[in-house]
């Protein structure tokens, strides 16, 4: 995953994270990527600072600094984002628990059963389940649909 900050022709600075480079791309082709504030699709990346963390700092390594777009000073429009903010989590949550509800939980075969579904060895039918980063992509570079459950903050309590 990959954290970009961003700012619509409008100069809103806002932040939103990738599965990669391509990814961001992809949506910004496909006016996928608007402003949480204006709703423009006119979005560019801003000038970031990269956060570089050796092996021996992990232990150690400080939380990022907070982007622009949360040091501003409150605007009017915050309780909008706000509001924003809350209902895309309660759709988040709604996507997550229709998923859990309707499909099969596989556990660690998530991989090989998607493999199988993939390539017809079984029949198709909704599952989730666990796989490592290294594994999820793997799959994609196999052509395997997949996309990961929404972890919500409220998630990990």
């Amino acid at each position: 995953m990959i954290r970009y900050n961003l700012r619509c022709e409008k100069g809103h600075a806002f932040e939103s994270w990738f599965q990669s480079s391509a990814a961001y791309e992809s949506q910004e082709k496909r006016k996928l990527v608007s402003c949480p504030n204006c709703g423009s699709v006119k979005v560019e990346r801003a000038i970031m600072a990269p956060q570089i963390v050796t092996k021996k700092g992990r232990e150690a390594a400080a939380p990022a600094p907070a982007a622009p777009a949360e040091v501003t000073a409150p605007s009017e429009s915050t309780p909008l984002l706000m509001a924003q903010e809350r209902e895309l989590r309660a759709k988040l949550k709604e996507l997550r628990d229709h998923i859990v509800k309707n499909a099969d939980n596989v556990g660690e075969r998530f991989p090989s059963e998607a493999r199988k579904m993939h390539y017809g060895d079984i029949e198709h039918r909704p599952i989730y389940g666990e796989a490592s980063p290294d594994e999820a992509r793997a799959l994609i570079d196999e052509g395997v649909e997949v996309s990961p459950l929404p972890v919500l903050p409220d998630d990990r309590n």
